[in-house]
């Protein structure tokens, strides 16, 4: 149940930003083996003034930085493949590796509010009522 945050400095066309946000999760399905519709991935465009990037980027325009809010105890591979993927799925959109920063955030599910209000990582237990 990732939450995604994409936030870059250059315009897309929105055919390029939906598959932009697609790219990310479809990185996030891979590697933490997520369902289809367990998508939560958003997209700012920030005017290029007001996202500052690391020096020594040939192409500045193309830098971003990538959020993503997710429950806590994946292992290290999987973290790994995550990144990896996502910096190989954003190259076709003219992304060098180097100027990706992801940022991964991990929270105890107790943390997490979910369907309806519950505490994410407890199961709702449903009680039958007699005749």
């Amino acid at each position: 149940m990732p939450s995604v945050l994409i936030e870059v400095r250059r315009q897309y066309t929105q055919k390029q930003e939906v598959a932009l946000m697609e790219a990310v999760h479809m990185a996030l399905r891979e590697a933490f083996q997520i369902v289809p519709g367990d998508k939560n991935v958003r997209l700012i465009v920030h005017k290029p003034h007001r996202f500052a990037y690391p020096p020594a980027r040939e192409q500045p325009d193309f830098y971003t930085h990538i959020s993503i809010d997710a429950f806590a105890d994946r292992s290290l591979d999987a973290k790994r493949n995550l990144y990896k993927s996502i910096v190989n799925n954003l190259e076709p959109f003219g992304i060098p590796k180097d100027h990706v920063k992801i940022l991964l955030r991990e929270i105890p599910k107790e943390n997490w509010g979910i369907r309806g209000g519950q505490a994410g990582g407890f199961k709702l237990t449903l009680r039958r009522t007699e005749k």
